[in-house]
């Protein structure tokens, strides 16, 4: 499958993409932690990786990541145009994340990361949410 757009068409739309800020992703993120009752969050927490969200009392880090960005294979798209710059550009992604998540670890954070479409679909993560909520109701 070829891309819908021309070339500099394309390469205008992906500029515009930032990485934080993102409606897809972070604002439905805390409409969601709002709906769940979840409190404690804060945003743009300066610390390796920069998490999207952090709960610095239970030291949790919150990563918000974009399924095409992070080569989550649910939505399975693969860029026909300059395919191996996106497969680099993926795969740099991957690894940064991983190593994000160990260093993170071994400073004694746990790490969320939540997919996009998880959140499109308003599906946190079972094991997150009894987390949050349980350490909350223990600090009541």
């Amino acid at each position: 499958m070829t891309d819908v757009f021309p070339k500099d068409k394309r390469s205008s739309i992906m500029r515009k993409v930032r990485s934080s800020g993102n409606k897809s992703t972070e604002i439905k993120l805390i409409r969601l932690f709002k709906e769940n009752h979840i409190t404690g969050w804060r945003r743009n927490y300066k610390i390796f990786g920069n998490p999207d969200f952090v709960f610095l009392k239970y030291k949790i880090a919150i990563f918000a990541d974009g399924c095409f960005w992070h080569g989550h294979n649910c939505r399975n798209t693969k860029p026909k145009d300059n395919a191996d710059y996106w497969k680099n550009k993926i795969d740099k992604n991957k690894n940064r994340d991983i190593n994000v998540n160990e260093h993170l670890r071994t400073k004694g954070w746990t790490i969320f990361r939540i997919w996009e479409c998880e959140i499109k679909n308003k599906k946190l993560p079972e094991m997150f949410v009894s987390m949050i909520k349980n350490n909350n109701e223990k600090s009541i």
